[in-house]
């Protein structure tokens, strides 16, 4: 009988898992190119008082938004367009949207 009890909490757990990842990827909504998961990997480059610069992985991600697709979430949030001009910048993104100061 304990060999069936560790089986069915083995299966269990990996029931538990498997809907955990899928709850993960189902929350994440594909926008402009991109999902809106990977959006939050640049969260800190354009946000607070003094940012730090855009990581890799946020920079990738830039680089294969739509940034002119972006541009009614860039007006409309509360986002300093200076800040997401340096993060363009500094990520070498030089197909700047036209909803922006360049």
């Amino acid at each position: 009988m304990g060999k069936n009890n560790t089986k069915i909490l083995i299966t269990a757990l990996v029931m538990v898992v498997t809907a955990a990842m899928m709850i993960e990827e189902a929350t994440s909504i594909p926008i402009c190119g991109v999902n809106t998961n990977d959006l939050k990997k640049c969260s800190p480059a354009v946000t607070g008082n003094n940012p730090p610069p855009p990581t890799p992985q946020c920079c990738k991600v830039a680089k294969a938004a739509n940034l002119e697709c972006l541009c009614p979430y860039f007006t409309r949030s509360a986002l300093d367009p200076a800040k997401i001009k340096a993060l363009g910048t500094n990520c070498g993104i030089t197909k700047k949207p036209s909803c922006l100061p360049w």
